[in-house]
């Protein structure tokens, strides 16, 4: 410390204060050291190494938005960089631009003038201005339907080989087929002879399909009498070939999430990528065209990728039962586009559908969430995983008027949206069971008690299965707990949202291919918590909720898990929420738990009659036993393994639709300089106008 900052030190209780400052000052000059170091390392030539961050991160490509030649940096660095001088992207004393290595180890390309090249996986788009819709936050609904696609490759092929005949997918034919002649994307969906098929009339059909029963039924005659002279035994069909997985993203946008589908994945037969707005067809045509150049093997994969530029609904009622895999991520409801996405899904086929109206499906719009998916939903602690029963039922609705069910195999809240993953099979049998799948939710309006009641019921009587209607009411009409009454919602899907076989075998391929996924961190940590989940409970109990319905403090989660498993009945966390327990006991047993933990830790009288005070009046009936067990932590939090990491970033969530430049900075979530009604990012209001006194 020099003689003129020794005679600015204070003296007396000041002094403390000013030594944490320099202190903390001294630390933020070391930190900006280092960075200084990492940009100057950034700036050198290329070398055969990975980009800051790892390899199967994201990075974007600053140069073009700071007037300068290319140059590449990890993502989150990117918001210094628009500080940096001109010299920082060149190399020494010469004007020559940075060769970036990106993680796919295949050489950069200058992007066009006055674009910038942003990298998600082995993606590569084009930016200008905002152009193009494109939102980090969504690179783990983009990971997770990676993984996902991964895994129904592997059950498809395994199914394919075990069965015995390929599943047959029924289409309208001769004058009933919908598709047109002329579809530029039904030679990549259907074979010539598919499709010359398709389009015979009601007679040439019929005749076509006796002259097979003939020529079968003569082949099989032949095989016996061979058979009996003891030649050659009978020869059955050979099943046709496993067809590689046909795609469709219905609304592409940047064509980023079809890119990585056909960059990423193997054995892809094509990946429609699909949108409505010219400038978006336009912007997928740019980046297809910008991938393809790195090499022969991204041009080969490039080749899969089909604009289509039409209007999703359209495209998938004109294609029934085409494509393997039809994805779904619209901005906002996806209920317009349920009715044409469980027809356009082949028999097994995968269905994945995103929903980000989540104040409609969480309960702040309750009659718009009726109107949209045919539900009335309920404003409660659970309102997250709510939302994803909510869409299910709505997916199996759709399904059930063309004789079609739903089997849910991965379907979560993620951010500020939730996911849903289904298999879609053609069975009128199954399809008439729907009823049984969904019910009825009675919330209690004073506590946190809920119940259920399902829609239907069948039962078997000599092998013949009667479908009936549910059995209820199934609460009394005062809550059996605090007194007060009951509001109902639903209907809700009631039945496995996850297939546990699915998610155990998605983490282990996450876990074994981690620089596959740039958002490993977080998609790793939601196949934990979903891994943990028991299947069979729907909905949850909030323990913070429930102790403040008593005016009591909370017990800790640990221990009140111990009680409940001592009470002979299981329990485990939800993915939804960190404070949230799933449990098969019955909402009396948690209330009596919660009496026990009230006498040992007592409350304030209430003045006026509470809903908490009538639960405190009562006597539990069952005493909790505080014995810690292994099983109130799980095997996650045993190895210390993150379940509920934070955001990256901050703002961290849903952004303006794409074009709305306007619009730019009026929401939370929206980077930009411009606040509501035209005014900068925190500029003072203007002074109401005063009205004139008459």
């Amino acid at each position: 410390m020099d003689s003129h900052t020794k005679a600015r030190v204070p003296s007396g209780p000041a002094a403390f204060a000013f030594a944490t400052t320099a202190r903390a000052t001294c630390v933020v000059r070391r930190a900006l050291a280092v960075c200084d170091t990492l940009f100057a390392r950034a700036a050198r030539p290329a070398r055969d190494h990975s980009p800051l961050g790892g390899g199967g991160g994201s990075s974007v490509d600053a140069s073009r938005l700071v007037g300068a030649p290319s140059a590449r940096v990890p993502r989150p660095t990117f918001a210094r960089l628009q500080t940096l001088p001109r010299r920082l992207f060149c190399t020494a004393g010469t004007e020559e631009s940075v060769v970036f290595m990106s993680p796919t180890s295949e050489p950069s390309i200058e992007p066009p003038e006055g674009f910038a090249v942003l990298q998600e996986g082995k993606a590569r788009i084009l930016t200008q201005l905002n152009d193009v819709f494109y939102n980090k936050a969504q690179v783990v609904n983009r990971d997770i339907s990676l993984a996902v696609l991964r895994q129904f490759q592997k059950v498809r092929a395994a199914e394919h080989a075990s069965d015995e005949r390929a599943p047959k997918n029924k289409r309208n034919k001769g004058n009933l087929c919908a598709t047109p002649r002329d579809s530029p994307i039904l030679p990549h969906l259907l074979g010539p002879e598919e499709i010359e098929q398709m389009y015979l009339s009601h007679e040439e059909h019929a005749a076509r399909v006796q002259q097979e029963k003939e020529a079968t039924r003569s082949d099989d005659n032949a095989n016996d009498a061979e058979g009996k002279d003891g030649q050659k035994p009978p020869v059955r069909r050979e099943k046709p070939p496993l067809r590689d997985i046909r795609i469709l993203e219905g609304m592409a946008a940047s064509g980023l999430r079809a890119i990585r589908y056909a960059r990423e994945l193997e054995d892809v037969g094509c990946v429609v990528a699909n949108d409505l707005d010219p400038s978006a067809i336009e912007a997928i045509k740019r980046n297809k065209a910008f991938n393809a150049e790195h090499g022969a093997a991204a041009a080969a994969q490039m080749d899969k990728v089909i604009c289509h530029g039409q209007d999703v609904r359209m495209v998938m009622m004109q294609h029934e039962k085409m494509f393997d895999v039809v994805d779904l991520d619209p901005y906002g409801t996806p209920s317009t586009l349920l009715d044409g996405a469980v027809q356009a899904v082949g028999d097994g086929g995968l269905l994945c559908v995103t929903a980000t109206d989540m104040a409609v499906l969480c309960g702040n719009n309750g009659e718009v969430c009726w109107t949209k998916y045919g539900s009335y939903p309920l404003r409660a602690k659970y309102c997250h995983e709510q939302a994803v029963r909510v869409l299910l039922s709505a997916v199996d609705a759709a399904a059930g008027r063309y004789k079609r069910h739903i089997v849910p195999v991965f379907s979560v809240h993620i951010d500020f949206y939730v996911r849903c993953f289904v298999r879609v099979y053609s069975s009128a049998k199954d399809a008439k069971l729907a009823p049984t799948k969904v019910s009825y939710a009675f919330q209690c309006a004073g506590c946190d008690a809920f119940e259920f009641q399902p829609v239907g019921k069948t039962s078997t009587k000599h092998n013949s299965v009667k479908h009936q209607v549910g059995d209820g009411p199934v609460v009394p009409q005062k809550c059996a707990h605090c007194g007060w009454g009951f509001h109902m919602g639903g209907p809700f899907w009631t039945e496995p949202v996850h297939d546990q076989a699915w998610v155990a075998a998605i983490k282990k391929q996450v876990e074994d291919h981690k620089g596959d996924y740039p958002g490993y961190d977080k998609i790793h940590a939601l196949l934990t918590t979903v891994q943990e989940e028991l299947p069979d409970c729907p909905l949850h109990y909030d323990i913070h909720s429930m102790s403040t319905t008593l005016k009591s403090t909370p017990p800790p989660m640990a221990l009140f898990r111990s009680a409940v498993i001592n009470a002979g009945f299981r329990v485990s966390p939800a993915h939804s929420d960190p404070l949230a327990i799933k449990t098969d006991a019955p909402a009396s047993v948690l209330w009596d738990i919660l009496r026990c933990w009230v006498k040992e830790h007592p409350v304030k009288v209430q003045a006026h009659k509470t809903p908490g005070e009538a639960i405190l009046a009562k006597e539990p009936s069952v005493v909790a036993n505080w014995t810690r067990v292994n099983g109130a932590f799980t095997k996650a939090q045993r190895d210390g393994v993150t379940r509920y990491p934070n955001n990256p970033s901050e703002n961290w969530g849903p952004k303006a639709r794409a074009g709305r430049h306007l619009m730019d900075g009026q929401h939370p979530g929206v980077e930009g300089e411009v606040g509501p009604q035209g005014r900068a990012k925190g500029a003072p209001a203007p002074e109401p106008k005063r009205r004139k006194k008459e």
